[in-house]
């Protein structure tokens, strides 16, 4: 089966803090190792989002050039998602030549097929500068709920699409004044030529059972109240406007958030051009029987249930107006989107500006990869707010990764290395060793159902409570107490029987905590990489871009191992091991706190 997986697009105005990766980058590449693993095909993109105001706003504050901001933050963002182990199959930009084209191909063909339909609005601008101010620059009281602090396209409180003019007493982020609007000419997706087709494609994924209540329940209130909403801004920075008189226009461009939920296809149509067969993406778009899962926050369901599939209907022509598909055919509509609740940092929302942040950089290169992969599969916003401390996450690491999974590993593996030295041959089994073997073999089954739902909690929930069922076998049959010549045989069944179950054991922790997999594969006389990992690379741009070079994340994954259980190797050496995990002292909790 074709799946694709399609990862929010990080905002390229600064590095990524927790709550950014606990939403896109971790669950979805749990999802995709997985479904590799299980024999499916397939495509996992994204990049950094780089256009709109914000990033103008922020680059003059700096004074630096839009370009060189994102230049910066893009690099930034692409190796803190490789050092994640996020398998991309291409992790790109959207200040591509490739990515204008593909933007634009979709514009044009929505506007002839008379979905894009120019309007006159009240734009805002700041009374001291006379720059335009994005909508989520505009604070103001939402009309509808009352909330204080809803922003000039949405309401975080009751979910509703708003326009900056609708806020009561709004008024800048920036700097705090009142914005003026002004009358300005703009284009909107006529949202209500499409909510009908929008509709009949809701209630089919909510009668698919499959979508997460709160998501699929929040896509459908929002098309009660559905209206046209803009899709280009006044601006310089972005993507130029592709009709007439509008494309030389220096301060009219494409809305960011049109494009960049174009950047899925852009990136796939990118991966494809750059494996050498161009057209290999329409796999993936193109074949209905292939399937897409859109991983994100909560603050972003509206733009993948409600404008990004606005935006396909319309491309495809499939609204009230009609109309015929662009030359990328009819493209694939979401099979589910899979929106994450939000991380908290204790009791506050992780927010840079008031400097409640930890920094994804700052945890991996201090504590690796794997205590906070763990965490975000374990205790992440999966279905409702979740919190991060620095004392559930020391907790976390030293009680269930070191004293549980990391111990089963190293007491098998020192048992083994002590009293062979190699992986021994079995005796005859008794019915303690069958227990658990068929305990440790039926996980395939339970975590692997919950994986392709994306159930990630449960699932590695389901995987711990395994790797206890086996670490209570060792109890059980008291290894270490075999020291007899006549219990040898006994002691090879016993360690034979062990090191299998840790073996199946680390295939199914493995999409995880990849870097921890590999780890435990050398520990078990295993050689090389268990599960591939991504590469961070320098390409040159495509078209017109072919003298600029920038980063990329990509890899090739075929040496992905299956998901089912692998009989271990008789006579494999096997060394004493070195820890796979390391043990947390409490003082990092008082010295992450600024306490110590």
């Amino acid at each position: 089966m074709k799946v694709l997986t399609s990862v929010a697009w990080p905002y390229a105005n600064g590095p990524r803090h927790l709550g950014h990766v606990a939403g896109f980058a971790v669950p979805s590449d749990v999802f995709s190792r997985y479904m590799r693993m299980a024999g499916h095909d397939v495509l996992m993109v994204s990049g950094s989002d780089e256009h709109g105001t914000p990033i103008l706003v922020l680059a003059d504050k700096e004074g630096v050039t839009p370009g060189e901001l994102v230049d910066r933050n893009h690099a930034i963002i692409a190796a803190e998602l490789t050092d994640l182990g996020c398998t991309y199959d291409l992790y790109t930009r959207t200040t591509t030549v490739n990515h204008y084209a593909v933007a634009q191909e979709l514009f044009r063909r929505v506007w002839e097929n008379g979905y894009m339909v120019e309007r006159t609005q009240h734009g805002a601008i700041s009374p001291s500068t006379g720059r335009t101010l994005p909508d989520r620059y505009i604070e103001g009281t939402c009309p509808i709920c009352g909330y204080a602090e809803a922003r000039g396209d949405q309401c975080d409180n009751c979910g509703n699409q708003l326009e900056p003019e609708e806020l009561i007493s709004p008024r800048s982020k920036v700097n705090g004044e009142t914005p003026q609007f002004i009358e300005t000419q703009h284009f909107f997706l006529d949202l209500p030529a499409l909510a009908g087709a929008l509709r009949t494609w809701l209630e089919e994924r909510e009668a698919s059972g499959t979508w997460r209540p709160n998501v699929i329940k929040f896509s459908l209130n929002i098309l009660d109240d559905i209206k046209p909403r803009a899709m280009t801004r006044d601006i310089d920075w972005g993507i130029p406007v592709p009709l007439d008189g509008w494309r030389e226009n220096p301060s009219k461009r494409l809305y960011v958030w049109f494009d960049a939920v174009i950047g899925y296809l852009s990136a796939s149509i990118e991966w494809a051009r750059r494996s050498g067969d161009p057209e290999r993406w329409r796999e993936w778009w193109n074949d209905p029987e292939a399937v897409s899962y859109y991983f994100m926050g909560k603050d972003n369901i509206t733009f993948h249930s409600q404008i990004w599939p606005a935006e396909l209907l319309g491309y495809a022509g499939r609204g009230d107006r009609g109309g015929s598909p662009g030359i990328f055919g009819e493209l694939n509509l979401p099979t589910e989107v899979v929106s994450s609740e939000y991380l908290t940092f204790g009791d506050k929302q992780f927010s840079t500006s008031r400097g409640d942040v930890i920094y994804v950089r700052h945890v991996l290169d201090t504590y690796g990869p794997d205590g906070l992969r763990y965490f975000i599969c374990a205790a992440g916003p999966e279905s409702q707010d979740s919190a991060f401390t620095w004392r559930d996450f020391v907790q976390r690491n030293n009680s269930e990764l070191v004293a549980g999974w990391g111990n089963l590993v190293s007491r098998t593996a020192a048992m083994v290395a002590k009293s062979f030295g190699e992986i021994p041959a079995p005796g005859a089994l008794e019915p303690v060793d069958e227990a658990v073997l068929a305990t440790v073999q039926g996980a395939f089954d339970t975590v692997g159902d919950y994986l392709a739902r994306q159930r990630v909690k449960a699932a590695i929930g389901e995987a711990m409570r395994v790797v206890g069922e086996v670490n209570a076998y060792v109890s059980r049959t008291e290894p270490f107490k075999l020291k007899g010549e006549h219990e040898r045989e006994r002691l090879a069944t016993v360690l034979h029987t062990l090191i299998q179950c840790v073996s199946d054991l680390n295939t199914i922790l493995s999409p995880f905590m990849p870097h921890a997999a590999n780890r435990v594969h050398l520990a078990l006389g295993g050689t090389g990489e268990f599960v591939p990992m991504p590469s961070l690379v320098s390409v040159n741009g495509l078209d017109e871009d072919a003298d600029r070079s920038y980063p990329v994340i990509t890899g090739d994954y075929a040496a992905t191992p299956r998901w089912c259980s692998a009989p271990v190797a008789v006579g494999t050496a096997i060394n004493k091991p070195a820890p796979v995990f390391a043990k947390l002292d409490e003082s990092v909790i008082d010295a992450e706190l600024g306490l110590a």
